[in-house]
């Protein structure tokens, strides 16, 4: 409504101050606050702030506040009133808060020749967090130009004094080009970067510059490239400069570089506008990349160098390879020990003796001498070669040849392999693809040293490169880097050279670096029992192994008790877990370490024996004892009568009974009474007759003639007894009597005469059904003799 005002004094400042501020309400403009109390309350943004309060002149109502410590960048003061409730804005200030703007830094400048601009940028300091203004500036004196075009300031620059704006950096961006209206060349200028605030201003370092002195020119060109004079280490360059600057006084500078050469190889002091640059100290028959840069030639350690022009190859011409070969043999006796085999291998020469591209390798018996060839053993390309010589041979000649001649030839003594050995060699890695070789130097002067190396494979190979030679006879250590790759094991041998002999090799293996294994050994059972199993595994193969196996580890569990682990030497291929539980399912794994690491194998899924195979043979054996035991006890009882009768009683068949010959066939006096079949009755009577027989007479012997009439039967002897009762036996011939309980009867069965057509001799004469109780006959004397008979009726 336009009744109130707030002014906030100041409103910027630096972070961190006081702020004041005072609201203004004119009671008269705010309509519906005519006759209302007036209450004055303050907000910064959102929050709630306390002021004091107090009548002012014209019936004003005024309100000051006083913010100790204002630490917003950037914040809104409101002044409000209280009315029907509500918190009413009136009016409202900005307050900004910050630092005064940062130095400008690192100021550079430099001049495109294209369009004559100078282009300069800095680093900004630090945020101000306030608007800020930045602008570059320049001054300049007139003075005489020197040299080239002349030029004059337009509309500034104009004396030392009198500053002006280059120009202003749009987008926030820390760099702007001066036009080349607002510059002129070849004079001292003095440029700056300002920066203005609300808090203040702050400026970069002055230059002090001809804008000349940092052209940025165009690279020059490289025309021609030539050895001279012929057979020399030395080249000429012939080069232009760059359009635009053919006025200016250039200094330049050249780089070359071999293609295997990692670093570049500097010449400065190129000094003119175009003209010949040369150069000495090339090697023969190698190929160089090279490029040349320029400057303008003044006193000013600001100037710009141009970009590098273009590359130039050029190959030197080739010279007859110098310097001797490193070679290193081997040899045995041939067929009948008539002829050597020797297999020979050498070092291709380095470049700086190569002198060009080597063609090839000649090896002979003797030294080359003028007008004679000597016999050659070898020609060939390559790094090796197996030939065959004379037993006895002790030197052969080898040389290398390109383009442009043959080396001088290298004598290869070849020494038997009986000097004294070296002590502690060892090997440690040198980088990831590289070993140190360390050991003791012997007692006896060495003219040099061979190192070999070869790769451990499963499947043996051999690297005809993989060794090199020491010619320090007093050197202890030795770096190699041909052919080393990491988590590979090499085994390394040494052979000290003497004068007149070689030395027996020393070995060692190594890694050049380690990690863990790529696989862990597979787990197979060899032999389980109740309490203990027997593992076995396959060695890693050494491909897999990264590193030196330092231990394998056994762990083995059950779902029960936690798990167990032992450690296993790695020279070992198997273990025997104790201590298992019997018939328990248990789970093992094996783990190989390194050094750097280890590897977890595959699970193997076990479970233990209820017995142990000694405790199953003993119970087969047990088993197998008693079986034979029965069988044997069976067989005894079959095969012993004495035993059979004392378990199993023999009981006399009646009818083979002798007493059947002596009785009547039919006995008239005492007819049978035969139970009807199936009547029942509590018990059945028998008659037992009596004979008298001759005296002398034998039991079992029939007489030759019956009597034609039998004697008159002696009274039968009868009794009838119940079931269950005691029964006597009759006595005959004088036998006594004894008790026996007869036992139950099944249901009684009819028998029948067995006899045939008469009493024959074992037969019966005749027979009644038997009772239920049966009476037993005991001492039945017959032809004089005594015999006593158990026998029961059945």
């Amino acid at each position: 409504l336009g009744c109130a005002s707030v002014i906030v004094h100041p409103p910027i400042v630096p972070l961190g101050s006081a702020v004041t501020a005072s609201c203004t309400i004119q009671r008269e403009l705010c309509r519906g606050l005519e006759q209302d109390k007036v209450r004055i309350r303050w907000m910064l943004d959102n929050k709630l702030v306390a002021g004091s309060q107090h009548q002012g002149p014209g019936g004003t109502e005024v309100s000051n506040l006083t913010l100790p410590r204002f630490n917003h960048t950037h914040a809104r003061l409101w002044c409000c009133v209280e009315w029907n409730g509500t918190k009413q804005r009136l009016s409202m200030a900005e307050i900004r808060a910050g630092y005064p703007p940062a130095k400008p830094l690192n100021l550079s400048c430099a001049l495109n020749l294209s369009d004559y601009g100078l282009t300069c940028q800095w680093e900004q300091g630090a945020d101000s967090h306030l608007p800020t203004s930045i602008v570059l500036k320049c001054t300049g004196k007139p003075h005489p130009m020197p040299e080239g075009p002349q030029a004059h300031c337009s509309a500034c620059c104009r004396s030392r004094g009198q500053a002006v704006t280059g120009c202003t950096p749009r987008g926030g961006h820390s760099h702007c080009t001066v036009p080349r209206r607002l510059l002129q060349l070849y004079r001292q200028m003095e440029i700056w970067v300002s920066a203005t605030n609300a808090l203040g201003t702050a400026e970069s370092e002055h230059l002090h510059i001809d804008p000349m002195d940092v052209a940025k020119l165009d690279p020059p060109t490289l025309q021609s490239i030539q050895s001279i004079p012929f057979q020399t280490d030395c080249i000429a360059l012939a080069w232009d400069a760059a359009w635009g600057t053919e006025h200016m006084e250039l200094q330049c500078e050249l780089r070359y570089r071999a293609h295997e050469d990692p670093a570049w190889a500097l010449v400065s002091g190129i000094l003119g506008r175009a003209g010949t640059a040369q150069r000495c100290g090339f090697l023969f028959g190698t190929q160089y990349h090279f490029q040349m840069r320029c400057r303008r030639n003044s006193a000013s350690a600001l100037a710009y160098w141009s970009e590098w022009s273009p590359g130039r190859n050029y190959t030197t011409h080739e010279k007859a390879p110098t310097g001797k070969l490193d070679a290193w043999w081997g040899a045995q006796p041939a067929g009948t020990g008539e002829r050597l085999e020797v297999q020979l291998r050498w070092k291709a020469p380095r470049q700086r003796e190569a002198n060009g591209r080597v063609l090839g390798y000649r090896v002979t018996l003797s030294p080359r001498r003028r007008g004679r060839d000597p016999p050659t053993l070898c020609n060939t390309t390559y790094t090796q070669c197996n030939f065959s010589v004379p037993a006895g041979t002790r030197r052969v000649y080898l040389s290398a040849y390109n383009s442009a001649g043959e080396s001088a030839p290298t004598e290869v003594a070849l020494l038997e392999r009986k000097g004294q050995p070296l002590d502690g060699l060892r090997a440690v890695p040198g980088g990831e693809r590289s070993l140190w070789v360390h050991w003791e130097a012997p007692l006896a002067p060495v003219v040099a040293y061979v190192l070999e190396w070869q790769r451990v494979t499963a499947e043996p190979e051999r690297c005809s490169a993989c060794w090199q030679m020491e010619r320090d006879g007093a050197a202890t250590t030795a770096l190699i880097q041909d052919g080393i790759e990491p988590f590979q094991r090499y085994n390394i041998s040494l052979y000290p050279l003497y004068e007149d002999t070689v030395g027996v090799p020393v070995h060692t293996t190594a890694y050049s670096q380690q990690k863990a294994p790529s696989h862990a050994p597979k787990l197979h059972l060899k032999r389980i029992s109740k309490s203990e199993a027997e593992l076995c595994w396959e060695p890693l193969p050494v491909e897999m192994q990264n590193g030196f196996i330092t231990t394998y580890t056994i762990f083995w569990a059950n779902s029960i008790t936690n798990g167990a682990s032992a450690t296993v030497n790695p020279s070992l291929s198997s273990f025997v877990i104790r201590g298992l539980k019997p018939s328990t399912l248990y789970k093992v794994h094996i783990m190989a370490s390194t050094a750097a690491g280890s590897t977890n194998g595959t699970s193997l899924t076990l479970v233990t024996r209820v017995l142990d195979d000694t405790e199953i043979q003993f119970l087969f054996l047990t088993l197998g004892l008693v079986f034979v035991v029965l069988v044997a006890l069976l067989i005894c009882f079959q095969k012993n009568e004495r035993m059979k009768e004392q378990l199993w009683p023999s009981v006399p068949d009646p009818a083979n009974s002798s007493l059947g010959k002596w009785v009547p066939a039919a006995v008239p006096q005492e007819p049978l009474q035969v139970l009807a079949t199936r009547e029942p009755g509590p018990a059945a009577i028998s008659t037992v007759t009596v004979l008298e027989g001759e005296a002398g007479k034998q039991p079992g012997k029939e007489h030759p003639a019956l009597p034609a009439a039998l004697p008159a039967l002696s009274r039968p002897y009868v009794r009838q007894e119940g079931p269950g009762e005691p029964v006597q036996y009759a006595r005959v011939g004088g036998a006594g009597y004894r008790g026996q309980r007869l036992l139950p009867e099944p249901a009684p069965r009819f028998y029948e005469n067995l006899r045939g057509g008469g009493g024959g001799a074992g037969d019966w004469g005749f027979l009644e059904e038997p009772p239920a109780t049966f009476p037993l006959l005991q001492g039945l004397r017959i032809g004089g003799a005594e015999e006593l008979h158990e026998c029961r009726a059945d």
